[in-house]
């Protein structure tokens, strides 16, 4: 009789060494930067469900665009080029930029009468906890770069130019990211801002309307009986 348990086909050796930084790479591959999607999606839906449209509106939605591009960029490059003292200070910098502007966001938000209910500041925390938890993941793979960037990049004549990965990803890998992220980013925060601003055509149109409506019937009304 064979037990339920399912035995290993290549069982890990009892006493062998794991690699910590090939798991890690693995981990931020196929487990931090696809799981970043659920909470921009989440967010996406919370800012529908509150109608943005009507509140904040295009400015709030173009914040979110900048805020997208502040992690975009970062995450580009690291998936292209080697980790250096360059890419470091442009993860960096990235990573402090977001953080401004998404005080920025909420306080537009706020300021605009939009309700940002609990659940949203929650699904925040994970957008505003991630890059932070990338980058000092990427930090303690390439310890040696950060040592690097803190000596200014002294004796390595690579350190401030970007220089394409010795190993690059997969095409199936760059495809699959590309197609998240389009599906996942690009589509329903494009929508976002086109709901936006023909939402802000629609109040600038139904405010000017009245406004020659009643221009017309100033004037008729001006106007002698008898040249009616």
């Amino acid at each position: 009789m064979t037990s339920g348990a399912v035995t290993p086909r290549h069982p890990v050796p009892a006493g062998a060494r794991v690699d910590v930084g090939d798991v890690t790479t693995r981990y931020l591959l196929y487990g931090l930067l696809p799981g970043w999607f659920v909470p921009g999606l989440a967010d996406w839906a919370m800012h529908r469900r509150t109608r943005i449209e009507d509140t904040a509106g295009t400015k709030e939605s173009l914040i979110h665009s900048l805020m997208m591009a502040e992690v975009g960029l970062p995450i580009a490059l690291t998936l292209r080029y080697e980790v250096n003292p360059l890419l470091l200070a442009v993860q960096l910098g990235g990573a402090a930029v977001h953080e401004a502007t998404a005080l920025w966001d909420v306080r537009t938000a706020v300021d605009s009468d939009r309700e940002v209910r609990p659940v949203e500041q929650h699904i925040h925390s994970f957008l505003e906890s991630l890059p932070f938890a990338a980058l000092a993941s990427l930090m303690c793979l390439h310890s040696d770069q950060v040592r690097s960037l803190l000596r200014g990049g002294r004796g390595d004549r690579h350190a401030w130019r970007l220089v394409r990965r010795r190993r690059p990803l997969s095409p199936g890998y760059l495809a699959g990211v590309a197609a998240a992220i389009g599906g996942c980013v690009l589509l329903p925060y494009g929508e976002e801002l086109l709901r936006c601003l023909r939402a802000a055509r629609a109040r600038k149109a139904g405010e000017a309307s009245p406004a020659k409506r009643t221009g017309k019937e100033r004037a008729r009304a001006e106007e002698p009986v008898g040249a009616r």
